[in-house]
């Protein structure tokens, strides 16, 4: 977090949503506590908020990024929606009109899937690329990055059949490969803030002046 210091001064709070292990949220919180003596937060997911009603039984256990991204959408349209998020994992969360978590899926990002044919198939060997190209290949490289780019168009299809099926009003995407999927045929509005902006309104609705 280069700069932090020079303006610590300036921050009252820090909120921090994560899914990092323990070891190393601790070392995040005491990094940001030599950095600026305002009160460092951390939030979790939960079992409900408002109208946003979380599907797990077991709801400690859901991502916290997840529920931000989650309730940052809600509280933006308050209609059924679709959240998907394109990061080192690729999660997609169902929330309906009434704000009712349907539940969601959890898949392995782009990177995360690259990294485990280079690793656990090396032998073939073959040059990463992020095409959006979904034929079939003719050499190694183009049938693995074509065989990524042909999965996520069909996770893609899936998540429209689910829009159609559950009668959503929209999809919101956020994460690092957004472009990616709205490249292979997402019909979603990207919202990149999207985690931070529900985390923002948690911490303003449970620290209200």
């Amino acid at each position: 977090m280069p700069g932090l210091e020079a303006n610590s001064a300036e921050i009252t709070a820090v909120a921090v949503s994560t899914v990092a292990a323990e070891d190393k949220r601790l070392a995040l919180q005491a990094f940001l506590e030599r950095q600026t003596e305002a009160p460092v937060r951390f939030y979790w997911s939960e079992r409900e908020r408002g109208d946003l009603v979380n599907a797990y039984s077991n709801y400690p256990k859901m991502g916290a990024d997840r529920w931000h991204a989650m309730y940052g959408a809600w509280a933006l349209y308050r209609q059924g929606v679709a959240v998907v998020d394109a990061g080192s994992a690729v999660t997609v969360d169902y929330v309906d009109s009434s704000g009712r978590h349907l539940g969601g899926f959890i898949l392995p990002g782009l990177q995360m899937m690259l990294r485990s044919l280079k690793n656990d198939a090396a032998r073939i060997g073959f040059d990463p690329d992020q095409v959006l190209e979904t034929s079939p290949g003719h050499s190694t490289g183009e049938c693995v990055n074509h065989g990524l780019a042909w999965l996520s168009a069909a996770m893609v299809e899936r998540v429209h059949a689910d829009v159609r099926k559950f009668g959503l009003e929209r999809i919101l995407v956020t994460g690092g490969d957004a472009d990616r999927l709205m490249g292979l045929g997402l019909s979603a509005e990207i919202r990149p803030q999207l985690v931070l902006d529900g985390l923002a309104l948690i911490d303003s609705e449970d620290h209200a002046q």
